[in-house]
């Protein structure tokens, strides 16, 4: 259902996404990582932070499930933009940084421990991770796209599955693109660097 929206709407949500202002999100992201550090961009959509990211000087890879998108995306950046989703990633400790911008909120509530293990284990022990859901509990539909909304209370639920990783800051913030009014939830996480990985997700 999702993926079929992005399919079909790919050049709208891209006209409508990539000039978005993300730079105070960017700047709270950044400053954990090191010069050079490597950088997944999860579900990258227009591609417009993995673009940010790369003219900062980080070595960026970016994925995204929609074949449309990654057109799109890959165009955009000059990266050469992956086709794969969640259930793909299979690094292990690989990444300084993994930004999930409105991206894991599509992934149904029960493949999302799942989907957040994969991504637990390609981060890089001591390193830091960015996701925002839509504010609000639970699932729902709208427009033909899957939501799993979050909010404090829920994240922090997920995340008592992966004892490693823990909660830097949690904030929220409203829709920076025009005529929008909803409420992000954002959160940095960061991966304890005394950890030898995770099991593997089956």
């Amino acid at each position: 259902m999702t993926l079929n929206y992005y399919q079909n709407n790919a050049q709208t949500f891209f006209d409508g996404t990539v000039n978005v202002d993300m730079s105070s999100l960017y700047e709270s992201f950044t400053r954990h990582l090191p010069p050079g550090a490597n950088v997944l961009d999860a579900g990258c959509g227009s591609g417009r932070d993995a673009k940010a990211f790369h003219e900062m000087g980080y070595q960026v890879e970016a994925f995204d499930a929609s074949s449309e998108m990654v057109v799109l995306a890959s165009q955009h950046t000059g990266l050469s933009v992956k086709q794969m989703t969640f259930a793909d990633v299979d690094a292990q400790q690989r990444y300084d940084g993994i930004w999930c911008c409105a991206s894991l909120l599509h992934v149904p509530s029960q493949e999302l421990p799942a989907a957040m293990l994969n991504l637990a284990n390609a981060l890089k022990p001591g390193g830091i991770w960015y996701v925002s859901f839509k504010y609000g509990d639970g699932e729902r539909e709208k427009d033909g796209r899957q939501f799993t909304d979050m909010n404090e209370t829920s994240l922090k639920a997920l995340l008592e599955t992966m004892p490693q990783i823990e909660i830097e800051s949690l904030w929220t913030t409203q829709d920076k693109r025009p005529n929008r009014d909803e409420t992000w939830l954002n959160a940095l996480l960061r991966k304890q660097s005394s950890t030898t990985g995770f099991p593997l997700a089956s």
